[in-house]
């Protein structure tokens, strides 16, 4: 352990005094003495400090002026009375005035003590370095009758002014006894350090069982999930050497001797296999022991099970949020501040909009936004599921409610929502039967799984969403008035991309750059930005994404229509040109229906890899891409030339 401290010395006197009392451990440096400089005294501690002394001793203004401007304690050398009246009494022996300047921080009662002082004194107080020159210099013309009696600066400047002058001095006691109380507090705050060390490792690192060694290979920490890891009583283990009581835990003093943590180690133990992480423990640069974490992998795996499928059913997260959606359009930011409105409160919202314009993206992003956004976020597309199937989902089971229904029964979404948030997608498709039961739920806040005979009671925020007006729906008697209403206490019209032609290039680029490899950048000129917007876009922000990630792939824009564009040729073309010169089956060659399957695989080979080169790909890239070699891309390369210039 490092225990160097520093000191301040306001005189020479004080410095000699220090090094006569302490001279081995000023020699090898656990002590650093600096004199006290005027010019520097504001820095001179932070000198002090990048020495590495973990405690500064100062007096006086030096205190004062260290005081919270370095990291490491600072212990004030008080000038005591006795100090004070030892200077005074060798003052007196000059046969002058005497002129005590002290710092204002300092305490002398002068009336208590002037029954022994027989030399008249003036007292002279200051609170900065740059007060105490003015307060010397006062006496520069009645040098000869005077002496200044004070700390290093003060007499420093009585030197400058051919005044006699007198230190106060701290006695052998006083120095012996603040440099004791230094190194105390240097060892509290190493072994303070050392225990915080300790948490942070254990609050950093710990995952299961947890084994802290020292550098003498004592066992200093040994937790309770050790203790039923490795049946032991800790009373038993603490402070006995490692290898003492664990001998298959070796590796860990290998650790320590080696200085070289180790991260997610299989270690094969007796009657266990576990993973291990060894981590050194350092204070001050300095490695004081190590502290190793166990896992069961047994019961690490269970877990993992556990999580896996309970963070992989559908909807459980809520990964999008207001910032991921791209938008210049001036309707849609209006739909999104409104929608972020809806966030704020907790009530039903019904959520309008076609086919691929981001309905659950915003529900997300509503949940995310919401005093809910830590619980879950259930979402499912009741147009996907029969009746059946979807009352099932909903509303879970009890084991036995049906045939193939699951042991143990199943829950809900409702109850897997519960604390969060319920995204009813395409609610337009539920039967009035169901409509019925969603209602209830609604309703009463509570839900019956089928098969059971007792009700849940539930905390779930429902947000649903349409893709047709559900007015119209009401009208034709295919949706419920009563749900209607009790589901559009808040509504959001989300506009269709054909209206958002600012947001059309980019969110293009955006997907773009999504889809290609390598973080390749893929750019779009005038011709295909034309053809983007010219285009209705009925599959909205889905078939934009399509459309992205099928030019990224083959090089082409196929749109509903009669035209695509080859990014290879850059020319728009017709489409299916070849059907519509054969389109009379009397017209068509016969020799045209003879096709060789060998030939089409190598030239459709020969325009992906063309593709990709041009997309700066190099062969090695193309070939990992292909999940092929180098040498049978060279060959199909090669061997497909004569095909190329066809």
């Amino acid at each position: 352990m490092d225990r160097k401290i520093g000191i301040l010395a306001n005189s020479i006197e004080l410095k000699d005094i220090i090094e006569g009392i302490y001279k081995e451990e000023v020699q090898n440096g656990k002590i650093i003495i600096d004199i006290l400089d005027e010019d520097r005294i504001n820095e001179q501690g932070l000198e002090l400090e990048k020495k590495g002394v973990k405690a500064i001793i100062a007096r006086s203004g030096g205190y004062h002026h260290t005081l919270g401007k370095v990291s490491v304690p600072v212990v004030n050398l008080k000038i005591y009375t006795q100090d004070i009246l030892h200077a005074v009494m060798t003052a007196e022996q000059l046969n002058k005035k005497l002129v005590l300047v002290l710092s204002g921080y300092d305490e002398f009662d002068y009336d208590e003590w002037k029954s022994l002082i027989h030399t008249e004194l003036i007292m002279e107080e200051y609170y900065t370095v740059e007060e105490i020159e003015g307060v010397v210099s006062k006496y520069k013309d009645v040098n000869d009758e005077i002496v200044i009696i004070g700390g290093g600066i003060p007499c420093s400047y009585a030197k400058t002014f051919n005044m006699d002058n007198v230190n106060i001095n701290a006695t052998e006691e006083t120095i012996r006894d603040i440099v004791s109380r230094a190194w105390q507090i240097v060892d509290n705050l190493f072994n303070q350090k050392y225990k915080n060390n300790i948490l942070n490792n254990v609050l950093d690192h710990i995952h299961d069982a947890v084994i802290a060694v020292d550098k003498n290979e004592k066992i200093i920490m040994f937790n309770e999930r050790a203790e039923e890891l490795f049946k032991k009583n800790k009373k038993n283990i603490l402070y006995n050497k490692l290898k003492e009581v664990f001998p298959d835990l070796v590796f860990i003093t290998n650790v320590l001797k080696n200085k070289k943590s180790i991260i997610d180690e299989i270690v094969h133990l007796k009657n266990l296999v576990v993973t291990a992480n060894v981590i050194l423990m350092e204070v001050d640069g300095q490695i004081e022991g190590v502290l190793c974490t166990f896992q069961d992998i047994t019961k690490l795996q269970g877990l993992e099970k556990k999580i896996r499928y309970e963070m992989n059913k559908k909807g459980l997260t809520a990964k999008y949020k207001f910032d991921d959606i791209i938008t210049n359009n001036p309707l849609m930011k209006r739909t999104l501040a409104k929608a972020v409105n809806i966030g704020m409160s907790d009530s039903t919202a019904m959520l309008y909009g076609e086919s691929g314009t981001g309905k659950e993206m915003i529900a997300q992003s509503i949940h995310n936004i919401s005093e809910r956004n830590r619980e879950p976020f259930v979402a499912i597309n009741c147009a996907a599921l029969t009746e059946n199937l979807l009352e099932s989902e909903l509303f879970g089971y009890e084991e036995g409610a049906f045939t193939g229904a699951r042991k143990g029964g199943k829950p809900g979404l409702f109850e897997l929502a519960h604390g969060g948030t319920l995204f009813l997608d395409e609610i337009n498709s539920v039967t009035i039967n169901l409509q019925t039961k969603l209602l209830r739920v609604l309703e009463e806040k509570e839900v019956m799984r089928i098969g059971s005979d007792y009700v849940i009671p539930l905390d779930v925020r429902i947000l649903a969403a349409a893709n047709e007006n559900l007015k119209d729906k009401i009208k034709e008697g295919s949706f419920r008035n009563d749900l209607f209403y009790r589901l559009s206490i808040l509504e959001l019209n989300i506009p269709p991309l054909r209206v958002r032609k600012e947001d059309i290039i980019p969110l293009f680029k955006n997907f773009l750059a999504t889809f290609a490899k390598n973080n390749y950048i893929i750019e779009i000129d005038s011709q295909l930005e034309n053809m983007l917007l010219s285009y209705s876009w009925p599959g909205n922000v889905r078939e934009l994404r399509n459309s992205a990630e099928r030019y990224v792939l083959l090089g082409e824009l196929e749109l509903e229509g009669d035209k695509f564009l080859d990014k290879n040729s850059n020319n728009i073309e017709e489409k299916n040109t070849t059907e519509d010169k054969y389109n009379n089956a009397e017209e068509r060659p016969a020799t045209d229906f003879c096709l060789d399957l060998k030939e089409i695989d190598k030239y459709v080979e020969l325009k992906v890899i063309d593709m990709l080169e041009k997309q700066g790909m190099t062969k090695n890239d193309i070939a990992k891409v292909l999940g092929i070699s180098r040498s049978s891309l060279w060959n199909k390369t090669n061997s497909n030339k004569d095909l190329s210039k066809k």
